[in-house]
Formats: C-alpha cells, sequence, structure tokens
C-alpha cells in the first residue's frame, strides 16, 4: 500500500485522502474518527480503541465486490490500526484467509495480541523488514521451486539488510520481477507438456491459463524464504477466472514486488512487530 495523500480545509473542517494499493485498488474520501470494539476471545472482555481514525470512501475501485465493507489497514504507517492499537495489542497480530470463492459461507478470521501467536506442529518463521515508507513490511525471498526446479531469486539490493519482497494482505496476486517471473512461468510449462495454454484473461493481467478442463494436476510450487520454506497449494499458485480459464496467479511488474494475498490463503500468518519475524502455519482456515 503507497503512503496516503492528505488534505485538510478549515472551511468546512474535512480532511481527504487518497490511498492506493499494489494491484492497483484505490480508495478516496474524507478521513474521519470511531470507536472501534474488539471482544476478545480469551478473557471474553471488550476493548475500546477510542479517536481511531478511518476513511470514509466515495470513491474506490479494485478487486472487490459490492458486498464487501471495506479495507483494514495493517501496515506499519500512521493511520494503519495495528499502528493506531499501539502496544495495546504488543505488536502482535495474525490472519486466516480463506478459500478465494469458497462455497462455504465463513469469513477470514483476525487476532491481536496474544490471541494472535502462531505456534504448534509446523510453523515455520522468518525475519521481518521495515521499509521506506514504513507502511510496508519486507520478508527476504530466496526462491521458489516448480514441480522439483528451483528457481533462485537473484537482486542487487542488500537483502538481509532490508528484504526484497512485500508481503501484503492487501494485494491479491503476487508481482515479480518480469525475468524472474519468465523463468517461473516456463518452469510451469514444462511441468505441463501435454497441455496447452490457452489466452483468456479478460484484463490480460496474467499470462499463462489453462482450460481447466485440461488439467488434471497443477505443478507443486514451494516459495523459500529465509529461514521458512512454504508449500503452496494450487489455491495459492492459481486462480480459476471463469469456467473456461484457470491462470496462474503471479504477475510481471517493472516496480515493486509483493508476495500477494492468494498465496498466503489457508495459512494462518502472525506478525510480531517487537521480534521483527513473520510465521507461518498451514491451516484449514473455514475452521477456525
Amino acid at each position: 500500500m503507497s503512503a496516503p495523500v492528505r488534505s485538510c480545509t478549515t472551511n468546512d473542517n474535512t480532511c481527504l485522502y487518497l490511498v492506493q494499493y499494489g494491484d492497483f485498488s484505490y480508495s478516496s474520501g474524507e478521513l474521519a474518527t470511531e470507536t472501534v470494539t474488539l471482544d476478545s476471545n480469551v478473557t471474553g472482555i471488550s476493548f475500546a480503541f477510542t479517536n481511531v481514525v478511518f476513511g470514509c470512501g466515495h470513491r474506490n475501485a479494485g478487486m472487490f465486490t459490492e458486498d464487501q465493507s471495506g479495507i483494514i489497514g495493517l501496515g506499519g504507517g500512521p493511520f494503519s490500526l495495528i499502528t493506531q492499537m499501539g502496544s495495546l495489542i504488543n505488536g502482535k497480530f495474525s490472519y486466516c484467509l480463506v478459500k478465494m470463492f469458497s462455497n462455504v459461507e465463513r469469513s477470514s478470521k483476525m487476532y491481536f495480541g496474544n490471541a494472535a501467536t502462531v505456534s504448534g506442529d509446523g510453523v515455520v518463521s522468518t525475519p521481518l523488514f521495515s521499509g521506506n515508507p514504513n507502511t510496508f513490511y519486507y520478508l527476504n525471498f530466496e526462491g521458489i521451486t516448480v514441480g522439483g526446479q528451483r528457481i533462485d531469486f537473484y537482486t542487487t539490493k542488500p537483502t538481509l539488510v532490508e528484504g526484497n519482497i512485500i508481503i501484503d494482505s492487501g494485494t491479491s496476486l503476487t508481482l515479480l520481477p518480469e525475468s524472474f517471473y519468465n523463468r517461473v512461468q516456463s518452469a510451469v510449462r514444462r511441468s505441463m507438456p501435454d497441455i496447452l495454454p490457452v489466452h483468456s484473461d479478460p484484463q490480460n493481467n496474467l499470462r499463462l491459463c489453462y482450460n481447466p478442463l485440461e488439467v488434471k494436476d497443477l505443478p507443486v510450487m514451494v516459495a523459500h524464504f529465509n529461514g521458512a520454506d512454504l508449500e503452496l497449494d494450487p489455491i495459492n499458485t492459481f486462480v480459476q477466472l471463469s469456467k473456461d480459464s484457470i491462470c496462474l496467479a503471479f504477475a510481471p511488474v517493472d516496480g515493486v514486488v509483493i508476495f500477494g494475498n492468494l498465496a498466503q490463503m489457508n495459512f494462518l500468518v502472525g506478525y510480531d512487530l517487537y521480534k521483527k519475524t513473520v510465521s507461518f502455519k498451514r491451516t484449514d482456515c473455514v475452521k477456525l
């Protein structure tokens, strides 16, 4: 998410904002304040956060539908919900994103404070880096394995100092540099040599698509981070756009590299901003 653009006027005592996300979705409108109340699933006690700043969006566009009520800012910027909660949540929050287009009517879950700790069997953790601006959370991405073939990720940035990929719950696709994306796409095509790709993405965002009726087994992929290997299911790496098209959920970019929310579905993802770690645990989010 980019830093918000703000302007305030004394004539009608209003402040306007514009915020944009990595997948080109955006929201603009007026800033307001409200009391946010959260229920504790540990103590049963409700916690009220007063004077929480939020945006009342008049113009919104992106990969969401009319029945979705809004976007919660989880970044490190001054107006994110996480920053405004401050030390009351001990720098911890987590989320578990349910499968997109699931037939089960269940919402994704969020946790704050000690309830957000990710623990138990199968947990992997990787260092978390703050970016510039501090809105972003960075990880050190080392590469991806497609059908047993590892493709290392190289960058000229000092990755062990500041990270090289943004982990973002607000961007749907995983966005990769063009040259690296091309290597991943080629590996995917080699893993399914008997199936011809089709060009069925009406928005032309996704380059590699197949006819779902012809696809039996999609390749296993593993995303490699510093100290953490995430085995990605097909729901994390492919998205079905229609009955005629299932597409690789990665896209090439010239700019910011992002690990998007499709790749995070059915993982319990926990952030510890004090310890500077992100933890992942494969979870059936519908059952939480």
